[in-house]
């Protein structure tokens, strides 16, 4: 019995735009009814590798399929089983958030009645039955992210490119919308999630790809992820920068990340020896340690580890 593909496979993606080279040999497999999100800070390539699977972008290089299609050769095809929310709601601010999910479903040749049907499901799906009556305008922003992900299904795709589509959302609009994520996964929907969130890809994916600069740095599943940065990380607080600088010299600076403010660094260890010795180490040089947590690790501290940065949960566009 011949294997179904991937529901998205790509090799050496490349894209370039003038001198810029944005994406520089990218490779992705998400298998049929899984998660992959595709974690990165803004200009990492995210959004490019997107619009180029979903035949919004041709690229310069490499080639690609989506629901077994050529994303170059075979464009319609791929179309007709893709569903894309973006960063930022689509739909039209004047008409009803009804209005909307029928305008989209007769522009996927449904007829009216199917239209309607298909619009007040969604409306019930995404608990927006009384806001459908509404104009789109009166939405706060996780009300228009959800309109957003339900005009999305409307020809009951079975693959999602999400799009950050958490981007600027308070806490508890994105609570609300990873449920309504997580509903979607639950039902068998494959998901290419893009997110600058750490947090999001770790409640959500099945696996992470880490893109930084334009290429995959790392992947693996969550757990998979913070294994290799050890089975723990020990917090250390002072009482101020003076220490914290003292104590970076003591421990050795290339191991540490710094925490702002300017009194917290974090590192891996690996058991009770490790703790030991490093808080024996500072008390022989005269550090004093304010306080001390033993934690798990963090895709963020995975994050740090790869690229030596601090990845922010800040907003904007991503490339």
């Amino acid at each position: 019995m011949t294997e179904s593909p991937p529901a998205i496979e790509a090799s050496g993606l490349r894209k370039s735009f003038g001198k810029t080279e944005v994406l520089k040999g990218v490779d992705l497999v998400v298998e049929r009814g899984a998660v992959l999100a595709l974690l990165g800070p803004n200009g990492a390539g995210k959004t490019t590798a997107v619009r180029i699977l979903s035949t919004l972008l041709p690229a310069d290089g490499g080639v690609a399929t989506v629901g077994g299609h050529d994303v170059s050769r075979a464009p319609n095809e791929v179309r007709s089983v893709v569903g894309i929310a973006g960063q930022y709601a689509t739909v039209d601010e004047i008409l009803t958030g009804h209005e909307n999910l029928v305008m989209i479903g007769r522009l996927y040749h449904l007829g009216k009645s199917a239209a309607r049907q298909r619009a007040d499901e969604l409306l019930e799906q995404f608990d927006l039955v009384e806001a459908g009556k509404r104009p789109v305008k009166t939405y706060s922003g996780g009300m228009r992210r959800r309109l957003d992900l339900a005009a999305s299904l409307i020809a009951k795709p079975p693959i999602i490119f999400l799009d950050e589509p958490t981007t600027g959302l308070d806490p508890r609009s994105r609570q609300s919308m990873w449920n309504v994520i997580r509903e979607l996964v639950e039902s068998g929907i494959t998901l290419l999630l893009t997110t600058q969130y750490l947090e999001e890809a770790d409640q959500l994916a099945d696996r992470v790809a880490v893109i930084d600069h334009g290429r995959i740095i790392a992947e693996g599943t969550p757990a998979d992820l913070k294994s290799t940065i050890g089975n723990e990380r020990l917090e250390l607080e002072f009482a101020g920068s003076a220490e914290l600088t003292a104590a970076a010299g003591v421990i050795g600076v290339d191991t540490i990340r710094r925490h702002e403010p300017d009194t917290k660094l974090s590192l891996a260890v690996d058991g009770p020896d490790d703790v030991r010795q490093i808080l024996t180490a500072l008390d022989a040089a005269g550090v004093k340690v304010a306080d001390l947590a033993l934690l798990k690790p963090t895709l963020d501290d995975v994050f740090f580890s790869l690229t030596g940065t601090i990845q922010d949960d800040a907003e904007g566009n991503a490339a």
